[in-house]
């Protein structure tokens, strides 16, 4: 690395699920729910500078997407509930799946990035 230090692969799996820094694993990588930290903690890497853009929420958008539509589809055509009772049911089912998988997917989509150098990250 640019400091000379050296840091052992971190699984992309364990930095992403854990929001952990992509190069040293141990530093946290959100400073808000969705707000990339400036510097990791534990190796001071900049983490400011990469971004995972609009990826995350469209990757999310289509899992949300297709599970709401499939279940929605299933409970309509095995039981014909009223329309009210889909909005009650899907509205806050995107809403909670939306948010819960949006920072996963982001902290993924970082280290997945770091992984492979993409967006800036071999510039370290």
């Amino acid at each position: 690395m640019a400091d000379g230090t050296y840091y052992p692969p971190v699984s992309v799996l364990k930095a992403g699920l854990l929001f952990r820094c992509p190069r040293c694993g141990r530093g946290k990588l959100f400073r808000g729910y969705l707000r990339v930290a400036e510097r990791c903690g534990a190796c001071q890497f900049e983490l400011s500078r990469h971004d995972s853009a609009d990826g995350p929420a469209v990757f999310v958008m289509f899992i949300v997407g297709g599970v709401v539509v499939a279940l929605a589809f299933w409970l309509e055509f095995t039981h014909a509930p009223p329309y009210w009772l889909h909005a009650v049911l899907w509205l806050p089912a995107i809403t909670i799946l939306s948010l819960g998988l949006l920072r996963p997917a982001k902290a993924l989509l970082i280290a997945l990035q770091y992984r492979h150098r993409a967006a800036g990250f071999g510039e370290d």
